[in-house]
């Protein structure tokens, strides 16, 4: 693990997974992410539903990754701060031992870092301080982590937005599932330009100094998926992929796409 010295906090400016932290009901945050957190849900209150269903998205395909497709391996890049129901926790209970590495590139997350690693015995948990701009790093320090002979469940939530260009975060995401074995998973979701509400939050966010988080279409999004056989029902907004029915119908449309590609 890191030495959390090594990465000084910086509480001059937000930083996504503290503001998400916000959003979530947490109390991981700064002033900073509070107040951009709020100039944020001021312009699209529905940001913070975004977040709720963003993160239960991540509960059911990791659960299906686990139960279904029989992994019991997965790299998790852009963890964000620990919150209920957290990766391992839910690969986990599914399979005792199951092998997760977190990674993330806030040195806050990394201070909270043995909050994630509370494994099983069977099985494994790790955090790695890097960057989804640096896959090859990545690849690199999860092959001494995790075994690339059998499959592995690659989960990208709400960061690929913070690649600038459109192209550079697709070869970034190339590069990451060209290297793990047949049969693994990939899981990704982020937000979308849908609501105008949601872009004029965005632009105001970009300009507070904080990295900025670029929004793309629905079809931007599936174009990661390319190559991969994707798993039903395909790429839907968060809350109705595989949506759990309650007592109060279908969960409504969110701004924000998921799904999930296996690699034959």
């Amino acid at each position: 693990m890191t030495n959390p010295s090594q990465h000084p906090i910086d509480a001059s400016v937000p930083h996504s997974a503290r503001v998400w932290n916000y959003w979530l009901g947490g109390k991981d945050n700064y002033p900073v992410d509070r107040e951009a957190g709020e100039k944020f849900l001021e312009t699209f209150p529905g940001i913070a539903q975004e977040a709720r269903a963003a993160r239960a998205f991540l509960t059911r395909a990791v659960r299906y990754l686990a139960e279904e497709a029989g992994i019991r391996q997965f790299l998790d890049i852009g963890t964000g701060l620990p919150t209920a129901d957290n990766t391992h926790e839910v690969a986990q209970t599914l399979r005792p031992d199951a092998r997760i590495l977190y990674v993330d590139n806030d040195p806050l997350v990394l201070t909270h870092a043995r909050a994630l690693l509370t494994s099983t015995e069977e099985g494994y948990a790790d955090y790695l301080h890097a960057s989804l701009e640096e896959p090859k790093e990545i690849l690199a320090a999860a092959r001494e982590r995790l075994d690339f002979d059998e499959p592995i469940g690659l989960i990208i939530i709400g960061v690929l937005a913070h690649v600038s260009g459109y192209g550079r975060a697709k070869d970034i995401v190339r590069t990451l599932r060209d290297a793990l074995p047949a049969g693994s998973h990939l899981i990704i979701s982020d937000g979308t330009h849908s609501h105008q509400a949601n872009v004029e939050a965005q632009e105001d966010y970009n300009e507070s100094g904080a990295v900025a988080y670029n929004l793309r279409s629905k079809e931007e999004i599936a174009g990661f998926f390319e190559g991969l056989e994707v798993v039903d029902p395909g790429l839907t907004t968060v809350t109705r992929w595989r949506c759990e029915e309650t007592e109060f119908g279908t969960p409504p449309e969110v701004d924000g796409y998921g799904g999930v590609g296996r690699k034959s």
